[in-house]
């Protein structure tokens, strides 16, 4: 499964500022093993995080399986980053994780995290994504599936052009692909 890759070190800025034992952070933790928040919270303290006391404020301090640029975890609340992320299905949907890593490339967490906000696990509804696709192919499908485009004119059109031009219209090149958000 490739959604069990999201993995984080959670530190708290007390322990952070008093430089003591935990000062580097939790152990990793594969978010897709946690069901609830109220889990992770559970293992912080067997780690010795003293969550109502020094340890209460939270941020993540290293990041897995996330583009780590897309936004400045220092001052990310661990517990909503978590909540969104499983209210999104990326956790457990392995197309839904490939798709959030490829709006990444595209957009940043934040406008991921207002869609989750505004559709929950349907965020995605309306995002496509043509893996191995090339602004060729896509500009040759689109209009041959929108005209009956005679063979001998293939050598005349530019598809490659009329892709790119989708631009314009919510089509994205990333990094496997294209990706079309509507």
């Amino acid at each position: 499964m490739i959604s069990d890759k999201i993995s984080v070190v959670i530190g708290s800025w007390g322990s952070y500022n008093e430089c003591n034992e935990r000062a580097l952070g939790s152990k990793w933790l594969d978010l897709s093993d946690y069901s609830g928040w109220d889990e992770i919270e559970k293992e912080l303290k067997k780690q010795g995080f003293e969550l109502d006391g020094i340890d209460e404020e939270l941020f993540i301090q290293d990041i897995e399986g996330i583009p780590s640029d897309s936004k400045n975890w220092d001052y990310c609340n661990p517990q909503e980053f978590f909540e969104t992320l499983k209210e999104s299905g990326i956790l457990d949907d392995d197309y839904k994780y490939e798709t959030f890593l490829a709006y990444l490339e595209v957009y940043s967490y934040d406008d991921f995290e207002s869609l989750v906000e505004r559709n929950g696990s349907r965020w995605d509804d309306d995002i496509i994504l043509y893996k191995n696709r090339s602004w060729y192919d896509i500009g040759y499908e689109l209009l041959h599936d929108c005209h009956d485009i005679p063979d001998y004119l293939d050598n005349y059109i530019d598809y490659e052009r009329f892709g790119e031009e989708l631009r314009f219209d919510g089509f994205h090149e990333y990094s496997e692909g294209i990706i079309e958000i509507r």
